[in-house]
């Protein structure tokens, strides 16, 4: 009977764990030298702080906001809205245009029925602006929309000024005043008052011919459009109340019959 040997049980390799001491220092840059088997290689390089980079959102809206900030004016964008608000303002305009040119003709007043006033454009260039020779319903500025649609006026800018006049011709007037259209209304018209020297009027349109855009010029046909309307109402509801009281003037009284 043979007898079986038993083979030595080996023993597993434990595995070798350094000491706290042995392990490696990364804020050193360099490995220590007690651990056995291990590269010495330099640590990454600590970098400063900085603070965190704004979104991709953030930065195109700070960026939008420069551009809109410090772009210039662009003459396409306002011959654009001059040409899509006035010829939708003409086409609404027109029945109401040709009644009043009906009425005046028949009138037959002197002059005939458009008034013919040089004026000067863009550039220096002369026109003649033509209107009606009415002021009722501001009719004869909704008359000069054609001159929109042809490009020898704006919807806004300054007033259209006559050949000589002084406040065209002075130094610090021509500059702005030759690379501008005048408009059917402008800053000036809406915001000056009867008390308001032309000085600071022509400070407005100043004002307005650096920083015109899109918005500042409907806000401006807005006030434009508002301004007279109110009016109107005012005009009615006075009326309205002087035929009331007229009324209960000519009313019997009831009361003292009793």
């Amino acid at each position: 009977m043979q007898t079986q040997t038993r083979r030595p049980r080996q023993r597993r390799r434990q595995r070798h764990v350094p000491r706290r001491d042995q392990r490696p220092n990364r804020w050193q840059g360099q490995w220590q030298s007690g651990w056995r088997g291990a590269r010495r290689r330099p640590a990454p390089a600590r970098r400063p702080w900085q603070p965190p980079r704004p979104t991709r959102t953030a930065r195109a809206l700070a960026a939008l906001r420069t551009l809109a900030a410090a772009a210039p004016p662009r003459p396409t964008a306002k011959r654009a809205l001059d040409l899509l608000l006035g010829s939708a303002l003409l086409l609404l305009a027109a029945p109401a245009l040709a009644a009043a040119a009906l009425a005046l003709a028949v009138r037959r007043r002197p002059g005939g029925v458009l008034d013919r006033s040089p004026r000067t454009g863009l550039a220096g260039r002369p026109f003649v602006l033509r209107s009606l020779r009415t002021r009722r319903l501001r009719l004869d500025v909704l008359s000069r929309l054609p001159h929109v649609v042809r490009g020898e006026l704006s919807l806004v800018g300054p007033e259209p000024l006559a050949p000589g006049d002084e406040r065209g011709t002075a130094a610090g007037a021509r500059d702005w005043r030759r690379e501008l259209k005048p408009g059917l209304t402008g800053l000036a018209q809406v915001r000056r008052r009867s008390t308001m020297p032309w000085d600071e009027a022509d400070l407005l349109d100043q004002h307005y011919a650096g920083h015109h855009r899109a918005a500042l010029d409907l806000a401006i046909l807005a006030e434009a459009v508002h301004t007279p309307l109110r009016r109107a109402v005012r005009g009615l509801s006075r009326r309205g109340q002087a035929c009331l009281s007229d009324t209960d003037h000519r009313l019997p009284n009831y009361s003292a019959a009793e």
